[in-house]
């Protein structure tokens, strides 16, 4: 039972404890920060000379000793001054708690892995450097630099072991923003993976295009270069696993889940995609029609191209078919995501073709560089319309996603037409104020006016579906109905929705529950887990004390069955103790 002390000066205003949090986390993270960085220093020198700490630095030997313990003993005094409160249920449902756990455990991650695989590369290199004979200056720094990296990557690995207890401690971690730790370790792990994946991939096509071609790089084995990105994308695949298959993030349905995955695993990896095919293409034209240069100067950038295309691919292709599982307004949103970026890589290869077509009529003498370009274009027009063709057409009904889709097209031609056209003007008044010194007014105005041009198309093309589906919209369609058909036909699917909207209330784990509702109803679902004091309590249950809030889960049939026969805008489905159902039936406003 809480109670408001007051006194002279009134009681005590509410926000007070709110500020106290946010004070006290935020200075806890500024010591965290500080002490890791002095005790990452002190390491760093004992990995470096054994007893001779202070060797010829005697400065950063007394900023690293004033970080590592004064800024050290301080963290740890806060903490355990703010640890010992949040087995309070006010401490440990505070957002700046879930915050601050969040991002130190994200900092400290990000901070040990790639320490701890940048430690681990250079160390390799320089093996590989000893092995080979070619130990020199190059080596002298990496001996140096994987000492840094190790003992930067030893502290913050203990920092971030330390948050992770705290996070996933049953009475004191935090209830807000508990899913982010688990979101951003797979999405660092990701982002490592396939950056490593792509550059040992691309070394090793590098390496197979230049033994075909009869040359050799001068320096250190093929394979080095091979196993050293080899090495971050096996330590991301590890984070990424840890996180996303073991840590539960793929069972997450939240906003913040569904965001993630849409922006680093849809749209990242189509764009890592695009442009790894685009380049490819580009250079296998070249290959063709462009021999200007020699042929090893450009089959160069084919393979990183070639790694980039297909493990953006496998990104994409992963994430794809995994938010296309969850909804229908996630395929749908994937789709989009897809189709944007192909749009943007197929109107920058009109304009760039545009551009080409305008230089070879300025001259006779464009030549190369022009037929290069023209090539480029070609490239990105081929590439982005086919990607754009096969995410597009799918999409071919009437929904709010693709509506917003349409209008944010609108005005991002918009801004750049706009763009476009004021360099235009200001390059045709310029020429016409001097024409002798401003050159030829065709090379001036050609790049901008290629730009124009296929916004211009884009626009056009747009807003013509734009009023297409608008007239073939109802003119009562609202904007619940026209979102989110369902695709399989569940028990309780009739032709039309019965449900709308459906509010799950539940204490236990809403995973096959929520997938349960969707696909029997293709209603919305809105989680709202339990907590309190009386958590447990049935709300019809006539007194008595409140049963605990994680009872046993009820089966996705019991549930579809008393949703069977519910008619009604919105739903309230109150999951109780022994997996007792209620569905409740509620409306906002008096139906006329």
């Amino acid at each position: 039972m809480s109670t408001v002390r007051t006194g002279a000066r009134g009681p005590t205003s509410p926000a007070v404890p709110t500020v106290r949090r946010l004070v006290v986390f935020v200075l806890l993270f500024v010591l965290v920060v500080i002490g890791a960085s002095g005790l990452a220093g002190l390491l760093e020198r004992l990995f470096d000379s054994g007893a001779g700490l202070a060797g010829n630095d005697v400065g950063s030997l007394a900023r690293s000793l004033a970080f590592g313990l004064v800024g050290g003993c301080m963290a740890a005094v806060l903490w355990w001054l703010a640890w010992r409160r949040q087995g309070e249920e006010a401490e440990r449902s505070s957002v700046a708690w879930g915050l601050y756990v969040a991002g130190v455990y994200t900092v400290a991650l990000v901070t040990a892995v790639t320490a701890l695989l940048g430690a681990a590369s250079r160390l390799f290199g320089l093996l590989a450097r000893a092995a080979s004979g070619m130990a020199g200056a190059d080596g002298a720094i990496e001996g140096t630099a994987w000492r840094s990296s190790l003992a930067t990557g030893v502290v913050w690995a203990a920092v971030w072991v330390w948050h992770r207890w705290m996070w996933q401690h049953h009475g004191k971690g935090p209830r807000r923003l508990h899913t982010v730790p688990a979101l951003a370790g797979s999405v660092l792990g990701l982002l490592i993976f396939a950056g490593g994946a792509v550059t040992a991939l691309g070394s090793l096509l590098d390496a197979a295009l230049r033994g075909l071609a009869g040359t050799q790089e001068v320096g250190l084995p093929w394979w080095v270069s091979v196993l050293q990105p080899l090495i971050w994308a096996g330590g991301g695949f590890v984070v990424w696993w840890w996180h996303w298959i073991r840590g539960g993030a793929q069972r997450l349905a939240s906003s913040l889940a569904n965001v993630a995955a849409a922006v680093f695993g849809v749209l990242g990896g189509c764009i890592t995609a695009v442009a790894g095919a685009t380049t490819g293409v580009f250079v296998l034209l070249r290959l063709v029609l462009d021999r200007s240069d020699e042929v090893i100067r450009l089959v160069d950038p084919l393979g990183p191209a070639l790694a980039a295309a297909a493990v953006g691919a496998l990104v994409w292709r992963y994430h794809s078919v995994l938010t296309a599982a969850r909804s229908e307004r996630m395929r749908e949103t994937g789709l989009l995501l897809a189709s944007g970026v192909a749009l943007i890589a197929a109107a920058s290869g009109v304009g760039v073709v545009v551009n080409a077509a305008l230089g070879f009529a300025e001259t006779t003498l464009a030549g190369t560089g022009t037929r290069t370009l023209l090539l480029g274009g070609i490239s990105a027009l081929a590439v982005g319309g086919a990607v754009w063709w096969r995410a597009w057409q799918p999409a071919n009904r009437a929904a709010a996603g693709r509506r917003i889709y349409l209008v944010a097209i609108f005005g991002i031609s918009a801004v750049v037409a706009l763009i476009a056209l004021l360099v235009v003007g200001y390059q045709v008044f310029e020429y016409l104020l001097d024409p002798e010194r401003s050159g030829n007014l065709i090379g001036r105005i050609r790049a901008p006016l290629g730009l124009l041009t296929a916004t211009a198309l884009v626009a056009a093309y747009h807003y013509s579906v734009w009023r297409r589906e608008r007239a073939t919209l109802p003119p009562d369609a609202g904007p619940v109905q026209e979102v989110e058909p369902v695709q399989e036909a569940g028990p309780l699917q009739n032709e039309e929705r019965s449900i709308g909207q459906v509010v799950l209330v539940t204490g236990s784990d809403p995973v096959l529950l929520t997938h349960a509702i969707r696909a029997a109803t293709g209603a919305d679902v809105t989680v709202w887990l339990r907590s309190g004091p009386a958590a447990g309590q049935h709300p019809a249950s006539d007194g008595g004390a409140a049963a605990p809030s994680a009872g046993r889960v009820p089966d996705p049939g019991q549930l579809m069955a008393a949703l069977e026969g519910v008619i009604a805008e919105r739903v309230l489905v109150v999951v109780g103790p022994d997996a007792r159902i209620d569905v409740i039936p509620v409306r906002d406003h008096a139906v006329p």
